[in-house]
């Protein structure tokens, strides 16, 4: 195929990303978009001139001439539209987090396996070029043997209000923000095993709007002797802030991804453009410019177009998404018992991971 004609599934704030990314993406097109709430996907379609909106995602599903699509929906909804579209024949990228469960996701990998489809877990700061030439550094060897990754991610609060709601997500910024840093880390390091989890969280600013945490530390242990901390808050003023560090036996390097390529900016009335949101960047803020090629997502959509195509191979999958999961309950559980919890490590049942917090928080 010359163009992979693709399908967004969701209009709202990360299928709008999707939407720019994709608009990049030279071997991609998108050909039709799919949301839920009526009338969201035909203004989305007019502004990004899309072809075809929908209403209900299945009549996207049905179209022979859409190739793939993009996962751009609340947690809740992903196993029901991964499998959906793993029976359509549609290859996949999957917004994050993977799943609410442990149990969704392995459902999600069984449907995608006997449909035969390709699927890349949606984990954009693997793209992001300055992450990107710290990944570099590190496989040239310039910092000696890693043995601490150190990242975070802190705003005011997500994108999407109904990620306020925990049963909708899952739980609160871990879910939302720390699988960014699991993951990152992971990358960073080659993918070694974990070994052990250990976190402590709270929820010290929005008692009012959410039983999710607010602020969340989770730290990890590696089979390669590295260590990673990951700090991820939606209790911090003045717009993202989002940094890594990363040390070595023969050195380090530092990472702002906001400052240093930013607009030192204040504003009475606040702006919003991609990942920046209007209500959040009221006072002083670091603008960001081309904002979605510095967080990399065109980049992680020209890489599943070229998943897509065969031309290479997914670079995060599935089943990193799982195991990103599978680390986050055991960060739930390790913050709730106050105790750290080991690998292998076989994660409890239970109807959302933050209910592994929420029932010692309670009790």
């Amino acid at each position: 195929m010359d163009k992979v004609r693709t399908g967004i599934i969701g209009s709202g704030f990360v299928a709008n990303i999707h939407a720019l990314g994709l608009q990049h993406a030279h071997n991609a097109e998108i050909v039709a978009v799919a949301g839920k709430t009526p009338g969201n996907a035909a203004e989305f379609a007019a502004r990004h001139r899309i072809p075809a909106a929908y209403d209900d995602y299945r009549q996207l599903l049905d179209r022979a001439d859409v190739d793939a699509i993009t996962v751009a929906v609340p947690n809740y909804l992903h196993e029901e539209i991964v499998t959906a579209a793993a029976q359509a024949g549609k290859h996949i990228l999957c917004e994050k987090p993977f799943a609410r469960t442990i149990q969704e996701a392995e459902r999600m990998l069984a449907a995608v396996a006997e449909g035969g489809i390709k699927l890349v877990y949606g984990e954009m700061l693997c793209f992001a070029p300055k992450y990107v030439r710290a990944k570099r550094l590190i496989d040239e060897g310039a910092f000696g043997r890693v043995f601490l990754v150190r990242q975070s991610e802190q705003h005011d609060g997500p994108h999407s209000p109904w990620f306020w709601d925990v049963n909708l997500s899952g739980g609160g910024v871990l879910l939302d923000m720390g699988c960014h840093s699991i993951e990152f880390a992971r990358w960073m390091l080659g993918k070694p095993k974990v070994t052990s989890v250990v976190a402590s969280m709270g929820t010290f600013v929005h008692q009012g709007r959410t039983l999710g945490e607010d602020h969340s530390v989770t730290i990890l242990k590696f089979d390669n002797g590295a260590m990673s901390i990951s700090e991820n808050s939606w209790g911090k003023t003045g717009g993202i802030d989002d940094r890594c560090e990363i040390m070595g036996t023969h050195g380090n390097t530092y990472v702002d991804l906001i400052r240093g390529n930013a607009l030192i900016t204040h504003s009475k009335s606040g702006y919003g453009y991609a990942v920046e949101k209007a209500d959040t960047t009221v006072g002083w803020t670091f603008t960001g410019f081309e904002e979605e090629w510095n967080y990399g997502f065109p980049q992680e959509m020209q890489h599943f177009a070229n998943v897509v195509q065969g031309l290479e191979e997914p670079i995060e999958t599935g089943e990193d998404g799982l195991e990103v999961l599978k680390i986050m309950y055991a960060a739930y559980q390790s913050a709730g018992e106050g105790r750290e919890i080991f690998f292998p490590y076989e994660p409890p049942v239970v109807e959302k991971p933050i209910d592994l917090w929420l029932k010692n928080r309670k009790a």
